[in-house]
């Protein structure tokens, strides 16, 4: 959700064009300020970007000018580029977000330390009383396999018990925060309040914040491949999966070779790829006779079952 005082922004900037005789991408420009709803109040946008696929490659020849290449030749380049891991042409694109996400996202998505961040700050302002309150299909137990996972969806009783403390909980910060900073219509003005560096303490990690979020195209395409994993955790995914979208806007080709070579790969160790040579070679390795240990050896089979 965006709140009004937002949206009078974003159609303002949405109304204001300026001519340039830098490149430009029609695609990503419709996608300008256009806020993308996200969870159930946040929301992801793109502020800005530089380059497209041809800088990509006009990096990568720098050496030998733009000559008479055709498109076909720059995607083979750009694939080979992605293909043989040269990330360095990747870097001279660049696109700035504006993201709306509850604190326990931001915290884990921040581990990236390879963007420029700059967060509301809530030591200036006061935050929304907004919170982050999971879906009932979103809502499952611990793992029994996984200690940073979740495994079966809660139900009944227990579900309902939940999400109510998950509820309750926030509002009541939210309520003791505001009380705190005494501030607004019902402000007694007898008391001070509490300083907002303080009383921020008191919130829940489900409470929204907001940033930008500037980054360059090779380190989008890392944080797309761990957080557009169908294995990372499903609150930070489904910004993740925006902003794909997004990124196969702005620079298709690049995008393409992303999903062929990252995300859709499969890394295998040096004796993963022997344990191959030895099956194509007509030996029916097992699990005991592989030399994997038993993770490595479950992690390859998965990687080739079928069905």
């Amino acid at each position: 959700m965006v709140v009004e005082s937002h949206m009078q922004d974003i159609a303002d900037a949405r109304t204001q064009t300026a001519a340039t005789i830098r490149p430009t991408v029609p695609a990503l420009e419709a996608m300008l300020h256009e806020p993308f709803p996200v969870l159930d109040h946040g929301f992801i946008r793109v502020i800005d970007y530089m380059g497209d696929d041809s800088a990509i490659v006009q990096a990568a020849r720098v050496s030998y000018g733009r000559g008479t290449r055709r498109v076909q030749e720059d995607e083979g380049l750009i694939r080979y580029l992605m293909r043989h891991r040269h990330t360095t042409p990747f870097e001279m694109c660049e696109i700035k977000f504006h993201v709306k996400l509850p604190i326990f996202v931001a915290r884990q998505w921040i581990r990236h330390r390879t963007a420029s961040v700059n967060e509301y700050s809530a030591r200036y302002s006061i935050l929304d009383r907004e919170f982050y309150i999971p879906s009932p299909e979103n809502l499952a137990a611990q793992a029994t396999t996984n200690r940073q996972g979740r495994g079966e969806v809660l139900d009944g009783e227990e579900a309902a018990e939940v999400l109510h403390l998950l509820r309750s909980d926030a509002e009541s910060c939210y309520a003791h925060y505001a009380s705190m900073l005494n501030e607004g219509d019902a402000a007694d003005p007898g008391r001070r309040g509490l300083a907002r560096e303080l009383a921020r303490m008191n919130l829940t990690l489900n409470t929204y914040t907001q940033w930008y979020w500037k980054t360059n195209l090779h380190n989008l395409f890392h944080f797309l491949s761990l957080r557009a994993d169908s294995h990372a955790q499903y609150e930070i995914r489904v910004y993740a999966e925006i902003m794909l979208r997004m990124t196969e806007a702005w620079v298709p080709i690049a995008c393409a070779a992303f999903r062929d070579y990252r995300l859709g790969a499969v890394t295998l160790s040096a004796q993963m790829v022997e344990v191959v040579k030895r099956m194509l070679a007509g030996e029916a390795v097992t699990a005991e006779t592989s030399g994997l240990n038993r993770r490595e050896w479950a992690e390859f089979a998965a990687h080739f079952q079928t069905g």
